[in-house]
């Protein structure tokens, strides 16, 4: 590596201009070479400059005849170097176009600094094949070489070769490097070196990258444990059985650096030419710097194509990897080289991962693909996290989309096609099953899991239920979508049946109006009118709610009372009036929609519905307090509360709390038109209060937005502030109107 074994011009040049008491400034003015200039060469980030400009500099430096030589021998030495000793190489190219990577460089640098009892800083830098590790390290190293004086140096130690070299030659390899002659070498013999390794280090204030580690047995004999220098390794594996060391993990880049580096590489004009474009190719890149880089290289190299040509030739998923190959740059080799480390357990599931449907999955969902138990699932997929091929956050699983299409790859190649397709149909038998069994839980009639139920999930509560649904959607949403598409029907309604109170807890997930609208057709394709009444009535709901559709839901329950009629079911023939009252409430028809509403408390009176009877009432609380009857509207909802009450374990534990918050909700709505802001604030806190009890954060974000506007007509500033700042934290569950609400109204507030 370089700025090892030899004068240092940089070195030299400060020490000189210290000892002549100048400034950078003060030496630029007298010499008439620049500030950056000289600042440059003394950090050894530029070239050692040409014979003229150093006897200008030692002009500027008043430097005697045996100073000016000595400075003029050493810019001799520094243009023409001798060469690195074997196993060491200088920064390769490609680090000039860094890009990004602002947060981990600060942190190697504060680490620089934090040495501490005499013992080395140690730094493991971790990430997927082709994260940048490397060249992150070396960026690093030439931004902090002013720090380490006695040198920076590089080792490759080859952790992807099948023959890796061991401890013994890699010491051997730095202590030539650092200029230790053979003669020590070899009165210390090849037991003495590692002692010698270390009292060299340790007198040394030198950075060492390791790069490319095999593991930790590689690696910790190399760990220098005393001295001012530092010590970066590079691993495609987290080497998570190293002691005392500080973790960097890496992976891909932002979405800014990512279209930057492209920038960097293809230039200005031409990424500037489609910038939509600019943003697909680094998308369909996954943000990863190698596969930036070959995506560059090759615009680079065929100036003729466009970047819309290469972002339309990498949406083809199955020849993306063919395609990110420039001359001998392959993204698929560095893959490659981490697959074939694997045991063969941890190869046959990341080859199964890729059947995964959705962003992520859990170690439960990993052991229906491989039919081991959870914790050997989880065993096998902890390798693939530490050998860098998968990541993982929070009990979940991710596989990178390059890694994901690779792993297909190899699935197709390796795997045969019937135990392929028995891994992803177990995989997605047990999502729907699981399901319906966490559904259920909010479902009047069910609650708990029935005891026979052998599930290797915890559902044990309702909100166990929730977290799961939750983090499992897109898993279980691609596993019904399969099952409408092999017309498995009555699976497709038995799971849609499950969600319709949970909805509820979920209103903005964004997927509602496609789980009923899927339900409804798989309904009718079973000729049953109830089923498809019920599912008609549950789509009319999430086009009204989810999506605002007014007129297209009052479409949806009109279908779905000509449904209920034929199939003569008071039930759903109220709620679909019930949906009907409610669109006609948002349209602004009140006489209409108290028409429908009065029709709807009729026929779940008759039919004993008393969770339908429940929700009429509440309707007609909101159809008063819209109407701008608003008096009227809080005696109403005072009865409907006392209404609940009355019902007791009647209602379903879930449904009450959900009912509760919302007449909270309306009754101070009607207080807040009403001027009566104490008031309206009280039962706002409450309906607040009630929907994080239930964990309800849809729900919860409109009360806050309606607690914290109140606040803000009463003059209470600063507790409206909390209000909504409270409301943005709810995060992407929360309803997204009310978040741009919360925003909006926080920045009137922070304008003067």
């Amino acid at each position: 590596m370089a700025e090892v074994g030899r004068e240092d011009f940089g070195a030299l040049l400060r020490r000189l201009r210290l000892g002549a008491s100048l400034t950078i400034e003060a030496l630029a003015e007298a010499s008439g070479v620049s500030v950056r200039g000289i600042g440059d060469l003394e950090r050894g980030r530029r070239a050692v400059p040409q014979r003229r400009t150093v006897a200008a500099l030692a002009d500027g430096l008043g430097l005697g005849e045996a100073e000016r030589e000595r400075l003029l021998a050493a810019a001799r030495i520094g243009r023409n170097p001798r060469p690195a000793p074997a196993g060491l190489r200088a920064f390769p190219r490609g680090i000039g176009d860094f890009v990004g990577r602002e947060a981990e460089l600060a942190r190697l640098t504060a680490l620089a600094g934090r040495e501490a009892a005499g013992l080395p800083v140690v730094v493991a830098v971790s990430g997927p094949p082709g994260a940048g590790k490397t060249i992150l390290a070396l960026h690093a190293a030439n931004e902090l070489a002013d720090r380490f004086t006695d040198g920076q140096l590089l080792i490759d130690l080859r952790g992807m070769d099948d023959d890796p070299p061991g401890p013994a030659e890699l010491m051997l390899r730095v202590l030539k490097a650092l200029g230790v002659a053979d003669r020590d070498l070899g009165l210390a013999g090849p037991q003495g070196h590692p002692e010698l390794y270390r009292q060299v280090l340790a007198e040394r204030r030198c950075l060492l990258v390791l790069d490319n580690a095999r593991d930790e047995a590689q690696v910790r004999p190399l760990l220098p444990g005393a001295g001012a220098g530092m010590v970066v390794v590079t691993s495609r594996r987290m080497l998570t059985g190293l002691e005392s060391v500080h973790r960097l993990p890496i992976g891909e880049l932002s979405p800014a650096d990512a279209c930057a580096f492209l920038t960097v590489l293809i230039g200005h004009e031409r990424a500037e030419a489609d910038p939509g474009a600019l943003i697909e190719v680094a998308d369909r890149c996954g943000r990863l710097p190698l596969a930036l880089r070959v995506a560059g290289n090759w615009l680079a190299t065929r100036t003729g194509w466009s970047v819309r040509r290469l972002a339309d030739r990498l949406a083809l998923e199955e020849r993306r990897l063919d395609t990110l190959t420039a001359g001998d740059l392959r993204l698929s080799a560095a893959f490659d080289l981490s697959y074939r480390q694997l045991t063969s357990a941890a190869a046959r599931l990341f080859r199964l991962l890729s059947l995964v449907e959705g962003p992520d999955v859990s170690a439960a969902g990993a052991a229906q693909l491989t039919g081991q138990d959870v914790f050997d699932a989880e065993d096998v997929l902890e390798e693939l996290v530490e050998t860098g091929l998968l990541g993982t956050d929070q009990d979940r699983y991710r596989l990178h989309d390059l890694l994901r299409l690779y792993a297909h790859g190899r699935l197709r190649a390796e795997e045969h096609g019937e135990r392929a397709e028995a891994a992803r149909s177990a995989l997605r038998r047990w999502l729907l099953e699981t399901t319906v069994v966490a559904g259920r839980w909010y479902e009047p009639g069910h609650g708990a899991p029935p005891a026979a139920w052998q599930g290797v999930v915890d559902l044990s509560s309702a909100e166990h239920a929730r977290r799961w649904l939750q983090a499992e959607g897109d898993n279980w949403l691609a596993a019904l979508r399969a099952a409408a598409d092999a017309g498995d029907h009555t699976t497709v309604v038995e799971v849609a049946e499950a969600l319709h109170w949970f909805s509820d807890q979920w209103i903005f997930w964004g997927h509602w109006p496609e789980v009923f609208r899927t339900a409804a057709h798989s309904a009718q394709a079973l000729g049953d009118p109830l089923l498809e009444a019920t599912q008609l009535n549950y789509h009319a709901w999430a086009l009204l709610v989810c999506e605002g559709r007014r007129h297209d839901s009052l479409a949806r329950s009109a279908q779905a009372l000509a449904a209920a009629q034929r199939a003569a079911d008071l039930p759903q023939q109220g709620w679909a009036n019930k949906y009907t009252a409610w669109a006609f409430r948002l349209l602004g028809d009140y006489a209409g929609a108290a028409r429908h509403n009065r029709e709807a408390a009729g026929l779940f009176e008759a039919a004993g519905d008393l969770h339908g009877a429940l929700q009429s009432k509440v309707e007609n609380g909101l159809i008063l307090v819209d109407g701008g009857r608003h008096e009227e509207a809080i005696t109403e909802i005072l009865d409907t509360l006392a209404f609940l009450d009355q019902a007791g374990d009647r209602i379903e534990p879930h449904i009450a709390d959900f009912t509760r918050a919302n007449l909270q909700m309306t009754i101070g709505g009607a207080h807040a038109h009403l001027e009566s802001w104490s008031e309206a604030a009280e039962h706002l806190g409450t309906a607040v209060e009630l929907c994080r009890a239930s964990g309800n954060i849809a729900l919860g974000s409109r009360a806050l937005v309606r607690l914290g506007n109140s606040l803000l007509a009463a003059g209470h500033h600063d507790e409206a502030r909390d209000a909504f700042t409270r409301c943005l934290a709810l995060g992407a569950a929360a309803d997204p109107s009310r978040l741009t609400e919360a925003e909006e109204r926080l920045a009137l507030l922070d304008t003067p």
